[in-house]
């Protein structure tokens, strides 16, 4: 669909999102990539960076040799870093890291290590720069965002609920609570772009309950929209069943079980859309290759519900599932937060 062409724009439009990030004349910046890399973000990627006035250098690794028993896709955690030290030591003494990895280093076991040394790292989700430049972020983003992990902060309990059947409770009290709008500026910290989602990791035993996803619902894992409905049972963060006799619902579970570990069942985080640019039905717009479905997950007053690896509970897995979910409403606290889709209140 599209020439992987160098476009002044792109460069400028890199330019001005690492300048949100505070990146500044003389300011030693690392891009991460990786064989597999889109070659065409890392090299907008530093061109954006010199343009800055900033001192870009590489650090490019093999992508590794795939091990799972299935693909992996959009898990924000990158392997390519195990056991490349002196990699880690570069990223971690860096003013800014540019991460242009497939996964992405946002559960990556590194991660902690890079960002010890004080650098910001902007994960450039793996997209094809026409899906970047219509979600640019803004300080409004960040506002917005800001409030709504303000209020799942402040909250012991969610309940998610929805025309078509879905009954969740989650009890997010002692949850590890996020925030993304697409850039960050303060050292030690990680964000990725496109941004606007709040969420929160839940402990152990937190959530139970019905998740129907309805036709139009997506599974981003396999990048597809759902076409009937499937309904997933939920007894303390595991899913137990997976009812539907339809193609979407003998996918996910096939998957589930090609793991063939039980935490490929559980919860990973919960949260919702924030950002008011993103939308969910831009996927039938583009090649499966030219995207990686960070919009999906950040379109406004979306339930995001996710499988696989969550540390507050103790759980380690590379199998992962991100599924928003249109018109539910939430409720923290008893309080509506989104209504039927539609951000309520200040999130608005």
């Amino acid at each position: 669909m599209f020439a992987d062409r160098i476009e002044g724009k792109w460069i400028d439009l890199f330019a001005d999102v690492f300048a949100r990030c505070k990146v500044g004349t003389g300011d030693q910046c690392a891009v991460l990539s990786e064989s597999q890399s889109r070659a065409l973000n890392v090299r907008l990627a530093e061109l954006a960076l010199l343009r800055l006035g900033a001192k870009p250098f590489h650090v490019v690794v093999p992508t590794p040799r795939q091990t799972a028993p299935v693909p992996i896709r959009s898990t924000g955690a990158s392997n390519v870093l195990q056991g490349f030290d002196a990699a880690v030591q570069a990223l971690s003494a860096s003013v800014f890291v540019a991460d242009c990895t497939l996964e992405g280093l946002m559960h990556a076991p590194e991660l902690p290590r890079v960002l010890k040394g004080g650098a910001r790292v902007l994960y450039i989700s793996n997209e094809h720069p026409d899906v970047l430049e219509r979600l640019v972020p803004s300080p409004a983003d960040e506002q917005k965002v800001r409030a709504g992990m303000r209020r799942l902060r402040e909250a012991k309990t969610m309940d998610v609920t929805s025309a078509a059947g879905t009954r969740l409770s989650v009890r997010v009290e002692g949850a590890r609570v996020g925030g993304v709008w697409g850039y960050t500026e303060k050292p030690g910290t990680l964000s990725h772009w496109p941004g606007g989602l709040c969420l929160c990791f839940p402990r152990s035993g937190s959530v139970n309950g019905t998740l129907v996803m309805a036709p139009g619902d997506l599974n981003l894992t396999f990048k597809r929209y759902l076409e009937s409905a499937v309904r997933l049972t939920i007894e303390n963060d595991y899913v137990v069943a997976i009812d539907g006799d339809s193609l979407d619902a003998e996918l996910m579970r096939e998957y589930f079980a090609a793991w063939g570990e039980r935490d490929a069942y559980a919860v990973s985080h919960v949260g919702w859309g924030m950002n008011p640019r993103a939308r969910w039905d831009a996927l039938v717009m583009y090649d499966r290759r030219d995207v990686n479905g960070t919009e999906q997950r950040a379109f406004a007053g979306n339930f995001l519900y996710s499988t696989g690896a969550n540390e507050v509970a103790g759980r380690y897995t590379l199998g992962h599932y991100d599924l928003p979910l249109r018109h539910c409403t939430i409720r923290l606290d008893g309080e509506t937060i989104v209504d039927g889709g539609r951000l309520q209140g200040e999130l608005a």
